[in-house]
């Protein structure tokens, strides 16, 4: 069982020690994405920018072939299309966004439509229609900006409940890498110009679930050794709540990754970017729980007695007309 031990009991890493650099590399990376998101923007989906989704069912074939589906409908010259099965197995929709101009000529958007049903009855004859629908521009802006409230108020939300399960020190460390793990994925976004729809916000409160859970994991322990060592320095007492919690957050990680590496390399392409979002979300959210949670409360002033109640008047005399004081 001793191998399977990845890290020792007596590991002690000064993680501390560094934590000047790393922050700052940290803001660097916070403000070039967003820098990036800015300037270059993200390559928005069907889902936030309007678009079409076909709905098909092949009557004589178990499944549908949407490898091929792909294929034949990108030669079109519309763009790559999404394609997911849905349903049984021989069910598909396709998802295309508008082509240029189309919400000021809606017969542009009909003709996509045709040459897309036209091109699918061409190369498999057993296939049915069930239906064409269309979505605005309008309706997919809406949709975009509730998609990022929702991240913003899910954020807060987790925020004031660590503060009252805490401190406000607490809160606002756990605030800050939510904030550095949301920001790098949507700069990775940036770069890599990948879609960006509802499966990436999805992929993003993913992401922020799993940072508060290794967030509040490394929390726990430093509220339980903050009443246990009073007298140890709080940089110390960090490095040391980090160290107890290391075996369980590397155990965590490699799990996860165990199980999504397999689907980034050969999962469907409909499931990369949300695939590689929660790759990348698991190295900067443990990150994060590291470098960016836990030196904030070094620089918000917790003491080695924060979490030591504070004795009344009352009881302090109770104390002394017993002879304790």
């Amino acid at each position: 069982m001793r191998l399977l031990k990845l890290v020792p009991d007596d590991t002690n890493i000064k993680f501390l020690k560094w934590r000047v650099p790393f922050f700052v590399v940290s803001g660097l990376l916070i403000a070039a994405s967003w820098a990036l998101v800015l300037t270059q923007g993200l390559n928005l989906g069907v889902d936030f920018v309007g678009g079409q989704m076909i709905r098909t069912t092949f009557t004589q074939e178990a499944e549908a072939p949407v490898s091929e589906m792909r294929d034949s409908i990108a030669s079109l010259g519309y763009g790559d299309p999404i394609i997911q099965r849905y349903g049984a197995p021989n069910e598909a929709s396709i998802r295309m966004k508008l082509p240029e101009g189309a919400e000021s000529k809606p017969e542009l958007a009909n003709e996509m439509a045709e040459k897309i049903t036209s091109r699918l009855k061409a190369d498999h004859p057993d296939v049915r229609i069930d239906g064409v629908d269309s979505v605005s521009g309008k309706v997919s802006g809406e949709l975009f900006r509730t998609g990022i409230l929702s991240l913003l108020f899910a954020m807060i939300a987790i925020s004031i409940y660590i503060w009252i399960r805490f401190e406000w020190q607490f809160g606002a460390g756990a605030l800050f890498a939510l904030f550095h793990d949301v920001s790098l994925t949507l700069g990775m976004f940036a770069v890599t110009q990948l879609e960006f729809d509802l499966n990436i916000v999805a992929a993003i409160l993913t992401i922020i679930g799993y940072s508060l859970n290794d967030t509040i994991v490394v929390y726990d322990r430093i509220r339980e050794n903050l009443k246990k060592f009073r007298k140890m320095p709080v940089p110390e007492l960090l490095d040391l709540s980090v160290n107890e919690t290391l075996a369980r957050t590397v155990m965590t990680s490699l799990t996860l990754l165990i199980a999504l590496i397999p689907l980034l390399l050969f999962g469907p392409a409909s499931l990369f970017g949300m695939t590689a979002a929660i790759v990348l979300g698991i190295f900067v959210g443990t990150y994060s729980s590291v470098y960016m949670a836990a030196p904030i409360l070094v620089w918000a002033g917790v003491r080695s007695d924060s979490f030591v109640p504070t004795e009344s008047s009352i009881e302090r005399q109770e104390r002394i007309a017993r002879g304790e004081v």
